[in-house]
């Protein structure tokens, strides 16, 4: 069984802050740490994404504007110094070059495994030594000197593509020697649901509050999803075994778990109990309620550098199984769309379906894993 950093993988609108509260009222032997990725993906100078690329007032605003991939893991290690288990959730895509370009491994990535190497110092568990070696290939001299300010150590403006190079078959810009010190386990939800949840973000009222002004297919993070799942498991990071469906595990290995939002919101304390089991956290029903004060402003403290995406999550107290008058009932496709055209208009309605049907392949390919109970 594996001890290591905890880090449930996910796409936007997956119920996966609910989750993730879960496992804030274990803050006796966890350390939850909240979409940390985030920072470096939209605001920093190593931003994969371009929705804020003409917006610098705003990337300076979030506080973020000097945020790279190695001060996000920098941050990891500060927690992990705790003494307890991390327990990370993170949007995947903030790793993932959007649109399927080719991944190369961020500059403060690079320039950190060639000053110290990968987990040293105290760092995440296990040293990955020649991750510096196999990465740099000459570059780390062109990534110090031509991307840092000699003045203040911070990132001048380099928008990817990186001057560095990638891994074979890595869709992330991390290398495969840190992405192998975290236990991945995968949440997910139908498009159905969670597309229509993104654009409502984006649009008025809701813009004004998340700062999200269009709504972006490429945010979806199905594609992303899969594609860093199929590589972990090619790499031997997660599986073969499958969770629930296995015996003893052997010292460090990782079972492929994988989660549905709408199993979760049917069965919690099932699925709950289930995931526990596979990533070795102790389940009691406890974890399943949180209505203390104490517990609400935590989870506001966590949440606020998201605002409006996260109010339901903040609003709640439990997690408790779906009555039948609220469980998701299978709809025709055209009776979805009717019901998108009059809550959103036929333009939106019309995009809302593309989006939605260029991710049901990854969303069933994924599902095909998921735990049952």
């Amino acid at each position: 069984m594996s001890t290591k950093p905890i880090f449930v993988a996910t796409h936007p609108r997956a119920c996966s802050t609910a989750f993730e509260r879960v496992f804030m009222t274990r803050r006796d032997t966890l350390t939850c740490v909240h979409e940390p990725f985030g920072d470096a993906f939209y605001f920093g100078p190593e931003r994969l994404s371009t929705r804020y690329e003409k917006d610098e007032e705003a990337r300076e605003q979030s506080g973020f504007s000097q945020s790279t991939f190695n001060t996000i893991f920098e941050r990891i290690e500060r927690e992990g110094k705790e003494g307890k288990r991390l327990f990370i959730k993170d949007i995947i895509h903030y790793l993932v070059p959007p649109n399927g370009k080719p991944a190369t491994i961020a500059p403060s990535v690079v320039e950190r495994a060639a000053k110290k190497g990968v987990g040293t110092n105290g760092g995440m568990n296990g040293a990955v030594n020649d991750v510096a070696h196999s990465l740099t290939n000459g570059t780390s001299n062109s990534v110090t000197n031509g991307h840092t300010n000699g003045t203040n150590g911070h990132y001048h403006k380099t928008p990817y593509p990186y001057d560095t190079i990638g891994e074979p078959g890595n869709p992330t810009v991390v290398p495969a020697g840190i992405l192998s010190q975290f236990h991945f386990t995968f949440l997910i939800r139908h498009p159905r649901y969670s597309i229509p949840s993104y654009w409502r973000c984006t649009i008025p009222p809701l813009d004004k509050v998340t700062g999200f002004y269009n709504f972006r297919p490429d945010e979806a993070g199905y594609d992303e999803l899969r594609r860093v799942f199929d590589f972990l498991i090619n790499e031997k990071q997660v599986g073969p075994a499958l969770a629930g469906d296995h015996g003893d595990l052997k010292n460090g290995e990782v079972s492929i778990t994988v989660i549905d939002a709408d199993d979760l919101l049917d069965n919690p304390a099932g699925i709950i109990e289930a995931y526990c089991k596979e990533v070795g956290i102790e389940y009691s029903p406890k974890m399943l309620i949180w209505d203390t004060e104490e517990a609400h402003n935590f989870a506001k403290a966590a949440f606020e550098k998201w605002p409006g995406f996260h109010d339901d999550a903040i609003e709640s107290t439990s997690l408790t199984p779906r009555d039948e008058a609220h469980k998701k009932k299978q709809k025709t496709e055209e009776s979805e769309n009717q019901g998108w055209r009059e809550k959103y208009g036929d333009e939106a309605a019309k995009i809302i379906r593309e989006t939605v049907n260029a991710n049901i392949a990854d969303y069933e390919y994924l599902k095909s894993f998921a735990i049952k109970v």
